[in-house]
């Protein structure tokens, strides 16, 4: 514990304090009378800068600062699973009974319920070697989440004791270990400094993708599980809805939700939806396995720098119990705007656009925490951690240094646009400007569960979508109608394409999951068409008995068949084709097996 320090000067959230002797750098403190939490941010001789992560309205010099010795650092147990927290793990639902509608500056409640017992079954026993990472027993904290004890990091020893099964609070011990000298006492609870990345034995190469069920997603711009993605788009390009079907239906064990920044009515659609959204990976409310941290745009900016960090601090903690996280961050400009508006308080040297030069550095440190890693502890398991941020350029313009400094780390780009947004397009990916650096290491994973032709047939797609682009500036100078018959059919595949395909209702009961087993069959559906109008064309039937195949209009309706039916119906599809295709075609002709290419 330091000195007692005063206010000298308050310049929004930033506090100036003296007589700070013996404090350090990101320690914790309380701040004038009313004790807000705040974090020294910078140190020169005795005199600290401070960021408050409250409202400051009304402090005034002279006032004192306490310092605490602690670190900004979250609470980490049973009982995170189903909350709702602001940017500092301060639970929203208990401010609210403690404050009403308005949260009362200075107030402290604890992050984990203390009085909640929990069941307890050692796993460990007195005697065992443990280190970091080892296992010591275990806590059903919902019906499908096992929460693992583990040895804390920097800690091992032999078990000298450990709780016998029954219920128990996160603070009462539950075993002491002794290492050397010292028997040091475990309890369900601890502490971890949020900008500390935890630690872990090694970091793997991601080969397993992140399954999404959107299907623009997983086909064309697919994710690996520990992977990092950027979703920029312009306001109303459909950022928030793209984040909020990620966190419904993505193919992970734990959903962490960093709300941050955002419009407090969008942030208020999300905490009224998501606890009555159904989990349909086990029928449980999703909640149960979801961590959300809500800081909206009229809340303290310095909350809003922290929260990001609480949300990666609370993701690797669930890693490294051998879960699969994805945390989705919403948005990572908001953050940045926070840094700028504390660097500018700081009257630190500005970078392009005003943002802090080390805007990049501070970037890379969040997004370079997740990773699919070999944990800690003698079981061997392995975690990972799925970073998706959010990024809202001005303007759309992606050239701006968040989106540039973020394109740089992370390894999958899905752009949205504005004008696919307005067409009513959802997803609104622009499937030429987006990308995936994933493609070579989960290609394998594909082949192996799908076919060996998922390759060709994606990349097949990809050409027709792009060669549609090529077209589409000869049909503004001239009109489709001067093309011929085969770049008409380019055209039309590319429309079945975006209509059947890349379009997906997530408002729709079937259509807002789609797993991967059924986009495969969509995509051999689509092939085939391809196949069967291509040989139909060289053999001499016209474009436009093409054009009117009445087959068009299922393939349109295919995405959204009930799952329980589809397999049956897409084969009704594909032979509904086929005798079409036979009827325009001149006799003595049939299909080919084989993928036809552009010459």
């Amino acid at each position: 514990m330091i000195e007692e320090g005063t206010i000298v000067m308050v310049t929004g959230p930033v506090v100036t304090a003296d007589s700070m002797t013996g404090s350090r750098m990101y320690e914790l403190v309380k701040v004038g009378h009313e004790q807000l939490i705040g974090e020294i941010i910078e140190l020169e001789g005795d005199i600290a800068t401070i960021q408050v992560y409250e409202e400051t309205t009304g402090i005034k010099p002279g006032e004192p600062v306490v310092g605490t010795g602690m670190s900004l650092s979250v609470e980490l147990g049973p009982g995170l699973l189903g909350t709702i927290y602001d940017g500092i793990q301060r639970p929203l639902p208990l401010l609210h009974d403690e404050c009403g509608f308005f949260i009362r500056r200075g107030i402290q409640v604890p992050s984990l319920d203390r009085q909640r017992s929990w069941e307890f079954t050692p796993v460990a026993g007195a005697g065992d070697a443990v280190g970091p990472g080892d296992e010591l027993g275990r806590v059903a904290e919902t019906k499908t989440i096992s929460h693992r004890i583990l040895v804390p990091p920097g800690m091992e020893g032999t078990v000298v004791e450990i709780a016998p099964a029954g219920r128990y609070t996160i603070e009462d011990v539950i075993a002491r270990v002794k290492g050397g000298r010292d028997i040091e006492p475990v309890c369900m609870m601890h502490r971890w400094p949020v900008r500390k990345s935890r630690p872990f034995r090694e970091k793997l190469e991601p080969k397993v993708p992140l399954i999404t069920g959107q299907r623009v997603i997983d086909t064309f711009f697919s994710m690996a599980k520990g992977g990092t993605a950027a979703v920029p788009g312009p306001f109303g390009s459909g950022k928030t809805v793209v984040q909020q079907q990620l966190a419904k239906w993505v193919d992970a064990d734990i959903i962490v939700y960093v709300g941050c920044g955002e419009r407090g009515n969008e942030m208020a659609d999300v905490l009224r939806e998501f606890p009555g959204l159904e989990d349909p990976r086990t029928g449980e409310p999703l909640m149960k396995r979801t961590v959300l941290i809500a800081n909206t745009s009229n809340m303290p900016v310095a909350a809003r720098e922290a929260s990001v960090y609480t949300g990666i601090t609370i993701a690797e903690y669930y890693r490294d119990m051998g879960y699969d996280v994805a945390l989705m961050a919403d948005s990572t400009s908001r953050w940045a705007e926070a840094l700028r508006e504390i660097s500018g308080r700081l009257e630190e040297m500005p970078g392009e656009e005003g943002y802090p030069a080390y805007l990049a550095s501070r970037l890379a440190d969040f997004y370079e925490r997740a990773g699919k890693v070999l944990t800690l502890g003698r079981e061997g398991r392995s975690g990972s951690v799925s970073v998706i941020g959010a990024v809202s350029p001005p303007g759309g313009d992606f050239s701006e240094p968040v989106t540039q400094n973020t394109l740089r780390i992370a390894k999958v780009f899905w752009a949205l646009d504005a004008d696919l947004a307005n067409r009513r397009h959802f997803p609104a990916i622009n499937w030429l400007e987006s990308y995936s650096l994933y493609g070579g290491e989960v290609s394998e994973w594909w082949h192996e569960r799908m076919g060996g032709d998922w390759d060709a047939l994606r990349k097949r797609m990809m050409g027709i979508l792009q060669k549609e682009s090529e077209l589409e500036e000869i049909v503004q100078l001239v009109g489709p109608d001067v093309l011929p018959d085969a770049d008409k059919l380019v055209l039309l595949e590319a429309e079945i394409i975006r209509e059947s395909f890349l379009f997906q209702n997530a408002f729709h009961a079937v259509d807002t999951f789609c797993s991967p087993v059924r986009q495969y069959r969509m995509m051999h559906i689509l092939h085939r068409f391809d196949e069967l109008a291509h040989h139909a064309l060289t053999a001499g039937a016209g474009f436009e008995k093409i054009n009117d195949l009445p087959v068009r209009s299922s393939i349109a309706r295919m995405a959204r068949i009930p799952d329980d039916t589809y397999e049956g119906v897409y084969g009704e599809i594909e032979e509904e084709m086929r005798v079409q295709f036979s009827r325009i075609s001149p006799p003595g002709t049939g299909g080919r097996d084989g993928m036809v290419v552009d010459e």
